[in-house]
């Protein structure tokens, strides 16, 4: 198929394809459920101290038309950008809702990140305001005064940025495909590149979500992970406003409150990463004394999931693992496990495979496997995760070589490898490999380093395992493991070299073990696995042989 085929095949799954809105933007979905269930909880929020508050639709609605009023008496106009300092909070929330209302656009700043990246951000992305909790406002202002598209900056924590009296129902902007999230990407090289998202992207992909988990008002879904991040905006804050449903706000995850809250506020679905799942593994007591028998599932994502580290969990807590798959730059999931799976057919996928399944391709949009002439794969047959349709962004913003390269074939490439098997429906269930800039290439091969992992995550005492790809003078690049060990737990090298290779091929097992008490994460949990190579360097010029 020709270059300009498959462009115009692409575009036209994107644009034709697309499902319809079931409202034409955020304001007006909240709008709606305030005159429909005005006293019905819209958000719970856990502070750091713990404390509890709630709030109703119809004082979430009020609160976020002053808010939508505020900005507007502050310049903002609808597609105007916002840069946000702040972190899991109600007011945080409100700010979101409130820019969103007006029709301008989110730029969320990753307060873990270092300075220099998080003012890169805020100077890029060209926004005209900053709203900050108090622990960023210092940090605000003197934004606000070095850079010159910025016009001031509000303190959020006091709520007197939206001390504005609003007069009459402020109206809802209703574009769809006005610019509403402006998501920068955590890369460990290079100038962070940012995704542009509209109203449309998020709202398909959160109505997506709330079929697919059949999402109720009534329902509660919980959120431990960063609102800065596409994961907790788009699951645990825009797929309850959807479905009129309730969002359970932590500051942030903690395995010693976890189940007690899942039992307090009769969650029924959270989103997790693997992090996690391992977290909640080590306490596995904590759940003992709560009720937690209205939780449905688990969501997770967002990072490598091991069949073992799965296996593990699901058979310790008897919670059910949705396994999903998506990037910031196709909104948030774009795959996803049936929940019509059987008990059998739900471990045939999770665990028959050597690789967890990210599932069938979620209703607003297509998946493909393609090669790296963008052809599409048979079944089995390693390839480049592409993703088209609806859900996926607008683009970089500002970034035209970037986005030349993302779309070489009209598909969004995601850069992630991967394969598909299909079920006697014919849906196709999906596996990712691992990122195809962190693949091993030793001697011309091709490793997986997930592959590898899994072996080591099957090792007694090993808490974590990691397979890194090192230089090396006589295969390019060699394999090493870099492991954490259980508490208490000691091993030597040769050990876990050992218990490898009674997994591994040769070629495919570490020959070198460095032992860490950390590894390196995101905010959002995914494993930073180039960040561990130095570790490796005396082995540059050792020759490994089997005998």
């Amino acid at each position: 198929m020709a270059v300009d085929e498959k462009v115009r095949l692409a575009q036209a799954l994107r644009q034709s394809r697309a499902p319809m809105l079931d409202r034409p933007s955020i304001g007006s979905w909240l709008q709606a459920w305030a005159a429909q269930r005005p006293t019905a909880p819209a958000l719970v929020a856990y502070d750091a101290q713990g404390t509890r508050s709630e709030v109703s639709y119809a004082t979430l609605w009020e609160a976020v038309q002053a808010g939508a009023a505020a900005l507007q008496a502050q310049g903002i106009a609808p597609g105007d950008r916002v840069a946000t300092l702040a972190h899991n909070d109600g007011e945080t929330v409100i700010a979101y809702l409130s820019i969103w209302t007006l029709g301008a656009c989110v730029v969320p700043v990753n307060m873990t990140e270092e300075a220099e990246r998080r003012r890169f951000i805020v100077e890029n992305s060209e926004a005209r305001l900053i709203l900050a909790l108090d622990d960023y406002l210092d940090e605000a202002e003197a934004l606000a005064a070095t850079l010159p598209t910025v016009c001031g900056a509000l303190p959020l924590e006091s709520k007197q940025w939206r001390a504005v009296t609003v007069s009459s129902a402020y109206c809802p902007d209703a574009e769809p495909n006005r610019e509403a999230l402006i998501v920068y990407t955590s890369g460990t090289t290079g100038p962070p590149k940012g995704v542009v998202l509209t109203q449309a992207n998020l709202l398909l992909d959160a109505q997506a979500l709330r079929d697919w988990h059949r999402v109720m008002p009534d329902d509660a879904l919980m959120c431990v992970l960063p609102i800065h991040h596409v994961n907790g905006i788009v699951v645990t804050l825009l797929t309850p406003l959807v479905a009129g449903a309730r969002t359970v706000l932590n500051h942030k995850f903690s395995p010693m409150t976890f189940w007690q809250r899942i039992a307090r506020e009769r969650v029924r679905i959270v989103s997790v990463v693997p992090t996690l799942l391992a977290f909640l593994l080590e306490r596995p007591a904590g759940l003992a004394s709560e009720n937690v028998t209205g939780l449905s599932h688990l969501i997770c994502g967002a990072g490598p999931l091991t069949v073992e580290l799965a296996r593990q969990f699901e058979e310790t807590f008897g919670i059910r693992i949705v396994h999903g798959y998506g990037l910031s730059e196709t909104t948030c999931y774009s795959t996803m496990l049936p929940l019509d799976l059987t008990p059998e057919e739900h471990r045939h996928w999770m665990r028959d495979f050597g690789f967890p399944s990210i599932g069938v391709a979620l209703p607003v949009c297509d998946v493909a496997i393609h090669d790296a002439d963008g052809n599409a794969l048979p079944p089995g047959q390693r390839g480049e995760i592409v993703v088209c349709g609806p859900s996926v962004m607008a683009g970089y913003f500002k970034r035209p070589d970037a986005n030349a390269d993302a779309f070489t074939h009209g598909w969004f490439r995601t850069g992630d490898e991967g394969f598909y098997e299909r079920d006697e429906q014919g849906r196709a269930f999906f596996f990712i490999t691992g990122r195809i800039k962190e693949l091993i290439i030793r001697g011309g091969v091709n490793l997986s380093p997930f592959e590898i992992d899994e072996a080591l995550s099957h090792i007694p005492g090993v808490k974590c395992g990691l397979a890194v790809g090192f230089e090396n003078r006589w295969y390019g690049e060699e394999v090493g493991a870099y492991v954490v060990l259980e508490d208490g737990v000691t091993l030597n090298a040769e050990t876990v070299l050992q218990a490898a290779r009674q997994r591994l091929p040769f070629h495919k097992a570490p020959k070198v073990v460095v032992f860490g008490t950390e590894i390196p994460v995101t905010s959002t949990g995914k494993y930073q696995r180039n960040k561990l190579k130095p570790y490796f360097a005396t082995w540059r010029e050792t020759q490994f042989t089997a005998s």
